[in-house]
């Protein structure tokens, strides 16, 4: 278990270095999500964008994307 977990995270670290080399710094955020959801898609990783994510800061309880 361990041994595919750390697979899929060097394959997700290597999609996300590739996005950078490939577009720079400088963009803002939904370019760089959008190309990364292109390089996973291309390396077969499944994925879901912009799920829902409920927090909790200070008293304050909220939905996040």
């Amino acid at each position: 278990m361990n041994t595919e977990i750390n697979q899929l995270t060097a394959q997700i670290i290597g999609a996300a270095i590739e996005v950078h080399r490939d577009l720079g710094p400088g963009l803002v955020e939904s370019a760089y999500q959008r190309a990364l959801a292109r390089e996973l898609t291309l390396s077969g990783i499944a994925f879901e964008e912009q799920k829902l994510c409920p927090f909790k800061y200070k008293g304050l309880r909220r939905l996040a994307l």
